[in-house]
C-alpha cells in the first residue's frame, strides 16, 4: 500500500511540472506574441534595438530550457538533464545582464510597455526586482542541486516569478485595466495553490518551497513601495546613466 501511495505521488507530482512545462510557454507566447513572436502578423511600432532581440532571444532559450529539463526528467534522462543544468547557468548569467541593460535602456529610451501614467524611473523597480527575485531563487535551486525535491520547487517558483511581464501584455483591455492586479495576482494565486497542493500530496510542508514562496509573493507589493520614493527615483535615474544605448 505505501509503495503504491508513493507512486501515485510522483505521478501526481510529474503531473504539477507536466502542466507547469505546458502554462509557461503558453502564457510567453500570449503575452509577447503580438510585439515579438508574431509580430509580423500584427502592427505594432517595431522593437526599439537590437538589445531587445538579444534579450527575447536570451529569455526564449530559458523557456525551451525549462520546459527540455521537466521532460528530461519525466523520461528519467537525469545524466543530460544535470549536464544542461551546468548550461543553466551560464543561460541564468545572460538572463540577468541582458535583463538589467534592456530595462534600464527602457527607462532611459522610454518603452511602449512601460505604463504611461507611471513615471519611467518608478516602474523601473518591477523589472529590475524580477531580475532580483529570479537571481535569488536560481542561486538557492544551484546550491540545493543535490537536493531535488528543493531544486525543483525552486525552479517551480522561478518560472512563476517569470510570468508578470507576459501578462501583462496579454492584449485584452478589461484585463489590462486590473494592473498590478491581474499581472502581479496572478503569480500570487499559482505560487500559493502550488504551496498547498505540494503540502497536501506531501504530507508535510517543504520549508525551502515556504521561503520562496513567500521572498516571491512579498518582492511583488515591496517593488511597487520601493519604487515610489525619492531615494529608488534618484537610485534609477543613475543606473540609467549606465545604459549603453
Amino acid at each position: 500500500m505505501a509503495v503504491n501511495e508513493a507512486f501515485l505521488a510522483r505521478m501526481r507530482e510529474r503531473r504539477v511540472y507536466l502542466i507547469a512545462a505546458i502554462l509557461f510557454p503558453l502564457i510567453v507566447l500570449i503575452g509577447f506574441g503580438r510585439t515579438y513572436y508574431l509580430k509580423g502578423l500584427f502592427e505594432t511600432p517595431p522593437l526599439s534595438s537590437i538589445l531587445v532581440h538579444l534579450h527575447g532571444g536570451i529569455m526564449t532559450a530559458w523557456v525551451a530550457l525549462f520546459i527540455t529539463q521537466v521532460f528530461l526528467i519525466r523520461s528519467k534522462n537525469i545524466k543530460l538533464h544535470q549536464t544542461l543544468g551546468f548550461a543553466g547557468i551560464a543561460l541564468a548569467m545572460l538572463v540577468v545582464i541582458s535583463g538589467f541593460f534592456t530595462a534600464i535602456a527602457a527607462g532611459k529610451n522610454g518603452a511602449a510597455s512601460f505604463p504611461p501614467d507611471v513615471q519611467p524611473m518608478s516602474f523601473l523597480a518591477v523589472p529590475l526586482f524580477d531580475l532580483l527575485t529570479f537571481s535569488a531563487l536560481f542561486a538557492a535551486a544551484v546550491y540545493y542541486r543535490k537536493r531535488a525535491a528543493n531544486h525543483k520547487r525552486l525552479m517551480l517558483l522561478i518560472a512563476i516569478g517569470l510570468l508578470p511581464p507576459a501578462l501583462a501584455r496579454i492584449p485584452v483591455p478589461g484585463i489590462l485595466a486590473l494592473g498590478p492586479l491581474f499581472f502581479f495576482g496572478v503569480p500570487t494565486v499559482l505560487a500559493i495553490i502550488a504551496l498547498v497542493y505540494d503540502t497536501w500530496r506531501m504530507g508535510k510542508l517543504n520549508k525551502v518551497f515556504l521561503t520562496g514562496t513567500i521572498f516571491l509573493v512579498a518582492s511583488y507589493p515591496l517593488r511597487m513601495v520601493i519604487g515610489g520614493t525619492d531615494q529608488w527615483i534618484a537610485f534609477a535615474t543613475w543606473l540609467t546613466t549606465l545604459s549603453p544605448v
